[in-house]
């Protein structure tokens, strides 16, 4: 019996320092993490939809409260103006979350561009939303006083073919953004003030 509560207490010691080494390891982890991400994924990305910026975006960016979580916020300079934000946003889609970037143009309220970030899509079919640009093509000007949907659906976007769902969970990302872009429109004017001068 004395040798079972040795077991008992050993294995709890073991568990409770392996427990906590991984903890740490994640914590020491995570910034390396978000900055590869923000590097090799967002960035590019961001960069794409905003070439044509005076500044870089992804430096220039920003994290803003937006009720419980901090979002980042990526300003667009054109023409010595501030005048374009990049809001992060995520849908399911038909494999999984579809993670991606809109940008909104705060001067005509009109959206500037978007990109697919991240996907567990179909190849070939959803994965098109990242790879296929006429898709994305389809929101550039489009204004964002309406909801976006798919044609099927009565929106305004064709969707992929053999990818309606996928399709939609762009149309629902999208709109997610426009609702916290919304949300947010007085704290981001406030934010931006003064950038680009």
């Amino acid at each position: 019996m004395g040798e079972m509560i040795k077991m008992v207490v050993v294995l709890t010691i073991l568990s409770v320092i392996s427990g906590g080494g991984l903890k740490g390891l994640e914590e020491w982890a995570k910034p390396k993490i978000e900055n590869n991400v923000m590097n090799l994924v967002k960035g590019p990305a961001i960069r794409a939809i905003l070439e044509a910026a005076d500044n870089d975006p992804v430096e220039d960016r920003f994290k803003i409260k937006d009720g419980d979580q901090d979002r980042n916020i990526f300003v667009g300079v054109f023409g010595g103006t501030a005048d374009t934000v990049v809001v992060e946003a995520a849908a399911n889609g038909y494999g999984d979350k579809v993670g991606m970037v809109v940008a909104i143009n705060m001067a005509e309220n009109t959206l500037r561009g978007l990109a697919v970030t991240t996907h567990k899509e179909t190849p070939g079919l959803g994965a098109m939303a990242k790879d296929d640009p006429k898709f994305a093509a389809q929101f550039v000007g489009q204004s964002i006083s309406d909801a976006f949907g798919v044609t099927t659906d009565g929106g305004q976007i064709s969707a992929l073919s053999g990818a309606t769902i996928t399709s939609r969970a762009v149309c629902s990302g999208v709109n997610q953004a426009v609702e916290a872009y919304n949300r947010l429109k007085p704290q981001l004017e406030e934010k931006i003030k003064g950038m680009g001068k």
